[in-house]
């Protein structure tokens, strides 16, 4: 497909929208959609840029949708946050409904009474964060999962972590927490949960990250093999036999930072979304880097070089679409879950 024509449209509304337009745009998301980024990063560390961008009255978001609520609800009401996507759910956080979790709370604290904190990844629906804001709990990332869990069992001896099991089990078990205190809760299978849950200090929720959980230890076996001293990275993200098989894991920050900071001449293997490590490849190409496999994000795909200048084009016109708000009630306590994390 020729895009020029796409990318013509795309500069000419930058152009006339100025200061009151700035694209953030996610490390996962494609080459035709990236170059335009004001800003690329992964999706806190955008959302808290976007904090920033008081001149702009048009945030556009490329990425999914709980990264555009976090920006809406970390800028000032007067501007809009908008998804090009439209609609563009990571299917990991709808793994966690408030409805849900709210059934596990409540038969976790009739076993621990108020010994218990939730604690919820970034990648969730805003309803998800106000439902641990509003019982205590916080936010984390990929890259301070573990100090969060740390926090959490100061203040209390159990925690429950939504949404995703994989960056939960590794995070509890990078602390010491031995294996058979961490249970799966299975919100289809909630008696047989709390059965599991009764000697456990972690419950990690079972759901997952379709991206990460593709990898699996004979991709690593079988690069080892292809290329001898090649050092594996994986996201925490990733099936504990996985993390454990790689060299190191780490957050798509501490990824990249990874790779920055590798002599030249270093082999690397990434376990991660395939564009970032493809663009790795070109940015350091005094290095060998290549995915471990490829591994896709199709949500993040849904973000195109068309829809983008739609979405700027409306912003033109003054009628944007897309537009990403979440409510007064929900903005108040997932920014309080919010808060925790960062005054740490």
């Amino acid at each position: 497909m020729n895009l020029e024509p796409i990318f013509a449209d795309i500069e000419q509304a930058r152009r006339e929208l100025g200061t009151d337009v700035v694209i953030l745009v996610h490390h996962y998301e494609s080459d035709g959609v990236i170059r335009w980024a004001d800003f690329r990063g992964d999706s806190l560390e955008l959302s808290r840029v976007a904090a920033k961008q008081h001149q702009a009255r048009y945030i556009v978001f490329c990425g999914v949708d709980f990264m555009a609520e976090t920006a809406a609800m970390l800028c000032d009401p007067s501007q809009q946050v908008l998804l090009p996507a439209g609609d563009a759910p990571c299917p990991m956080a709808y793994m966690a409904s408030v409805k849900r979790a709210q059934e596990a709370w409540d038969r976790l604290t009739a076993l621990w009474s108020d010994d218990l904190v939730p604690i919820t990844y970034q990648n969730s629906t805003a309803a998800l964060k106000a439902f641990c804001g509003r019982h205590g709990g916080a936010v984390c990332t990929s890259s301070n999962a573990e100090r969060l869990f740390r926090w959490a069992l100061e203040q209390k001896r159990h925690l429950i972590f939504f949404p995703d099991e994989w960056l939960g089990t590794n995070s509890a078990l990078a602390l010491g927490i031995p294996r058979e205190r961490i249970a799966v809760w299975d919100s289809d299978e909630p008696d047989a949960s709390l059965a599991q849950a009764r000697g456990a200090t972690v419950v990690v929720w079972q759901g997952y990250c379709h991206v990460h959980t593709f990898f699996t230890t004979d991709h690593v076996r079988a690069v080892r093999e292809q290329y001898p001293g090649v050092r594996v990275i994986v996201h925490p993200e990733c099936p504990v036999d996985v993390v454990q098989a790689a060299d190191a894991y780490g957050s798509t920050a501490q990824i990249i930072r990874y790779v920055e900071q590798a002599p030249a001449g270093s082999v690397i293997a990434i376990g991660t979304e395939v564009n970032m490590v493809t663009r790795l490849g070109r940015e350091y190409s005094d290095k060998t880097v290549m995915p471990l496999s490829p591994s896709r994000c199709g949500t993040m795909a849904l973000t195109t070089p068309a829809k983008l200048r739609d979405t700027l084009r409306s912003c033109v016109v003054g009628d944007p679409i897309h537009v990403v708000s979440v409510d007064d009630e929900t903005r108040r306590w997932a920014n309080l879950a919010l808060e925790r994390m960062l005054n740490l």
